[in-house]
């Protein structure tokens, strides 16, 4: 008799092809190692399928053989979801090729992608409607739609949008069964019972493999304002963020606050980046949108920053005045976290935090870590108008990074510990992956891990889906 691993291979191949099932352990590298190089796992093949039809006989071959099966669409998760461990008793489903943009209703202001079109191709498909889908990342060229779902992405325009949980209106998922979840509707109300495609939103690949998605569309802006502003204090930004909401309601769409080290960082690795308006210990990203060609929004962005810089909220600001100084403000923002990479090891958090308790969280968290980790550099920065902050930590630069990374656990529980105190989440918008799995037993009541393993149970009751992520 063949054995088991041959006949799950033979499976596989007869659902994808055999050019789509990778055996070899160069071929499977990449697969099998996150984006920071923190997590490296090995599995039995890698499978990637071209269809729902094709995931939902992968899952029936992998179930039929009790392997466990990873979900993975552009691997650039940050806390190891889309690796399999170690032990090498899993397929890795890979889903880059389901990439097919299947419907665009311009009437109903809707799209529906496959799990595998790249956060960007999903964006280009809009505006090719004319419209807009304004999920936005700074991995939005390599990241898809499938992950986006899967982990509740977030990204710099939440403050208007909200997060992917609140653009997504249906979903397609295959269940650890290998039976397909049909629920692709594009509707605003359907209050037809539980909203079952909840639990798949976040849910990192746990309860099943989202294959498809249809999502809000908006009106494309028409007129924009990208403005970058030094400010005095955190103090001083969470004012300047009250004052512009006040002044333009939604059309605030972002508003991403950089400590200095970290805008420092961004051009040090990026040479030829723009100047900030004055040197400053904090700078703010504004953007802000109107979807009307004639909106008087650029007078009112300037009025709203000059009654900052007179109050003292600001320092100065440079305002861009095209298309081409708005990206060059926007890439000292989105690279960072290449930057922070490139730099060295770096204790990484993803924190959330009410607006209101924030300066308090900020200033008890910076004595707390300099007075156990003497030397640390701080690394903030991330999405203040939605409460989100990175809150990232490297070493002393003359302490050897492996050294200092032997503290992280240190610095983490300080960290989470205080973002607790002041009635936080210690995942924002990463996710909990294999990194933070201790984190969520330690913070999360006893009923709600109750509840979140009893949705587990039912949906995956051989633990199959994704093993060794979130529980």
């Amino acid at each position: 008799m063949p054995e088991p691993g041959a006949t799950l291979l033979a499976r596989l191949t007869r659902a994808v092809g055999a050019a789509h099932v990778v055996t070899a352990p160069s071929a499977m590298a990449p697969f099998l190692t996150d984006w920071r190089g923190r997590y490296r796992g090995s599995a039995v093949a890698v499978a990637l399928p071209q269809s729902t039809a094709e995931v939902s006989e992968v899952v029936r071959a992998c179930a039929e053989a009790d392997v466990g099966i990873v979900p993975q669409g552009g691997n650039t998760g940050l806390c190891g979801g889309s690796v399999p461990a170690a032990t090498g008793a899993a397929v890795v489903v890979c889903l880059t090729r389901m990439n097919r943009v299947r419907d665009v209703d311009p009437d109903n202001m809707t799209i529906t992608a496959e799990a595998g079109v790249p956060l960007a191709g999903v964006q280009a498909a809009a505006a090719a409607a004319g419209l807009l889908f304004p999920l936005s990342l700074a991995s939005e060229g390599s990241c898809t739609l499938g992950g986006n779902v899967s982990t509740n992405a977030g990204g710099t325009a939440v403050l208007r949008y909200g997060n992917t949980r609140d653009l997504t209106l249906g979903l397609e998922a295959v269940l650890a069964d290998g039976s397909v979840f049909p629920a692709l509707r594009g509707l605003r109300k359907d209050n037809t019972g539980y909203d079952l495609k909840q639990l798949f939103i976040g849910a990192e690949g746990t309860l099943g493999i989202v294959t498809a998605a249809v999502m809000k569309l908006f009106p494309a802006p028409r007129t924009q304002v990208t403005a970058l502003v030094a400010v005095p204090s955190a103090a001083a930004a969470i004012a300047l963020l009250g004052r512009l909401q006040a002044a333009l309601g939604d059309r605030l769409v972002g508003f991403e606050l950089m400590g200095a080290l970290a805008l420092d960082l961004s051009r040090r690795y990026h040479p030829g980046a723009p100047p900030p308006p004055a040197a400053a210990p904090w700078y703010v990203l504004v953007q802000a949108d109107d979807a009307t060609a004639d909106a008087p929004l650029p007078a009112l962005v300037e009025a709203a920053l000059g009654g900052a810089i007179g109050a003292g909220d600001a320092l100065d600001a440079t305002v861009a005045q095209s298309l081409g100084q708005a990206r060059e403000l926007w890439a000292l923002r989105e690279n960072i976290s290449e930057a922070q990479r490139r730099a060295g090891p770096n204790v990484k958090n993803d924190i959330s935090l009410p607006v209101s308790r924030m300066t308090h969280f900020l200033a008890a968290c910076e004595a707390a870590l300099i007075a156990a980790l003497p030397g640390a550099r701080l690394v903030v920065f991330g999405h203040l108008g939605d409460g989100n902050l990175h809150y990232n930590i490297s070493g002393p630069e003359d302490v050897p990074a492996e050294r200092f990374m032997a503290q992280a656990p240190v610095a983490m529980r300080i960290v989470n510990d205080l973002v607790a105190a002041h009635g936080g989440s210690f995942s924002a918008e990463h996710g909990i992956g294999q990194l933070k799995r201790d984190e969520l037993v330690r913070y999360k009541s006893e009923v709600e891990i109750a509840l979140m393993r009893a949705v587990k149970r039912t949906l995956d009751p051989h633990h199959r889906m994704n093993p060794g992520k979130v529980l």
